[in-house]
């Protein structure tokens, strides 16, 4: 997974999974990701960066089921009052927690939750019910995608369980465009 250069493969795989034919009318452009990125003290992690420079800003189809969240939006159901999100601020997991089992104390683990859902991460979408996708543009999983939910948070890829599918954003989005659950593996 090259995080720093889009492959030409991986941007056809973007384009047929979204059929986006529109001339690149609904992609962000080079500008305002730039200053997205600089607002935030951030470089997006290819190819998820050329996607909404040059494809499209989301997309109401999805992945996940209630549509890819542009950019810089949170999906309907995140909810008001939440902390502000550090984009800057390293992703704190590499590898699955489920907190709803961790024996320590609520106060110990609350604010490392709250970490994991405002640090180092964009938004990508969700599938209801508290369930959210992240893209991590910051720390050691740098342009990994991440499950995270009331419950827990674990990473998409083949590498780590639970799923068949390839790492990082376009293997995230080719597994949903051949119709398989996000959690197929055995």
């Amino acid at each position: 997974m090259d995080t720093d250069r889009a492959a030409p493969e991986d941007l056809a795989a973007l384009h047929e999974a979204f059929h986006v034919d529109d001339g690149g009318e609904s992609a962000l452009g080079w500008d305002a990701v730039h200053a997205f990125e600089a607002d935030h003290g951030i470089v997006l992690p290819e190819p998820y960066r050329t996607f909404v420079a040059e494809i499209t800003d989301g997309s109401h189809s999805g992945p996940p089921d209630y549509g890819l969240v542009g950019l810089a939006e949170l999906p309907d159901d995140w909810g008001d009052g939440r902390p502000e999100r550090t984009l800057n601020r390293p992703f704190p997991l590499t590898s699955s927690w489920l907190w709803e089992d961790d024996p320590r104390q609520e106060e110990e683990i609350n604010p490392l939750i709250e970490q994991v859902f405002n640090d180092g991460s964009i938004v990508l979408g969700t599938d209801g019910c508290g369930m959210y996708w992240h893209l991590i543009v910051t720390g050691p999983h740098r342009g990994h995608v991440w499950n995270i939910s009331g419950e827990g948070a674990t990473p998409f890829g083949a590498q780590f369980g639970f799923t068949t599918g390839g790492a990082g954003f376009v293997g995230w989005v080719k597994h949903w465009a051949a119709s398989k659950p996000w959690f197929d593996a055995a």
